[in-house]
């Protein structure tokens, strides 16, 4: 959750300097208009990139998880095979 808010401040943040940024451009409108779209579209694949990886990490995280929880249970299957045995 901690990540979402971070991911969506950082966006406010973006939007805000870019607003700025268009209130205090000293260029003509069509040439803003113009870095806008660039702009919007830079961000966009950063954020792409940005879910890309967090999407990476997040199956990586499922994988270990599911490991831990595989080896756990032959653990424990094990010990209960053995204390069977000790019966």
């Amino acid at each position: 959750m901690a990540t979402g808010k971070v991911l969506l401040s950082v966006l406010a943040g973006v939007a805000a300097g870019t607003a700025l940024g268009v209130l205090f451009a000293p260029e003509k409108g069509s040439e803003t208009r113009r870095r806008i779209m660039r702009k919007g579209g830079d961000l966009k694949n950063q954020v792409g990139e940005w879910s890309e990886k967090g999407s990476q990490k997040l199956q990586a995280a499922k994988d270990e998880a599911q490991d831990l929880m595989d080896r756990g249970r032959a653990r424990t299957d094990e010990q209960q095979k053995r204390d069977l045995k000790t019966t």
